[in-house]
């Protein structure tokens, strides 16, 4: 298996994972908070799909699928449109309502375009830096990387909300 096959199945597992939760979601359940500042379903499948879409259109030099196939339009948030959830506040959090085909649509969008790029990368491009602020300089495997991970976290944290927002009632 080469390096980019490996990201390819990673990334399809953050597929498999956003598409099982938010299967059958209802939309009270998707902004249900297990406390008054706590993240939403939807906040996060959002969150962390924003997140994917920004770094990878960077990584590619493309427009965000966010803005390029009307998404922002579509979700209607009182956000800039370069809002990827860092640093956002309970209130920001609780304005993310939109049901689960919608973030599913948006999350395919994106997961396509990820999935295209990385078929136009070989191994070698991985070792490519890209940001020398840090130390270590980040690769483009390294930012590849990161973003599975801040997914994979994030769906996570998802799926456990959904178990407590059906042991709620929801």
């Amino acid at each position: 298996m080469t390096s980019i096959a490996l990201l390819i199945e990673a990334f399809e597992c953050i597929e498999g994972a956003v598409h099982g939760f938010l299967t059958g979601t209802s939309a009270d359940a998707l902004t249900f908070r297990a406390d008054a500042d706590a993240n939403t379903i939807a906040w996060l499948v959002w969150h962390l799909t924003r997140v994917q879409d920004d770094h990878v259109a960077e990584l590619a030099g493309n427009e965000q699928t966010w803005t390029r196939n009307g998404w922002e339009q579509r979700f209607g948030l009182p956000f800039e449109a370069s809002a990827t959830g860092y640093g956002q506040s309970t209130a920001d959090i609780a304005a993310v309502r939109v049901d689960a085909e919608q973030l599913k649509g948006y999350y395919d969008d994106v997961h396509a375009d990820t999935i295209a790029y990385l078929e136009t990368l070989t191994d070698g491009d991985l070792d490519e830096v890209i940001d020398r602020r840090w130390t270590s300089p980040v690769t483009r495997g390294v930012r590849l990387v990161s973003v599975i991970s801040d997914d994979l976290q994030h769906a996570g944290q998802a799926a456990f909300i959904r178990g407590i927002a059906e042991r709620a009632g929801y």
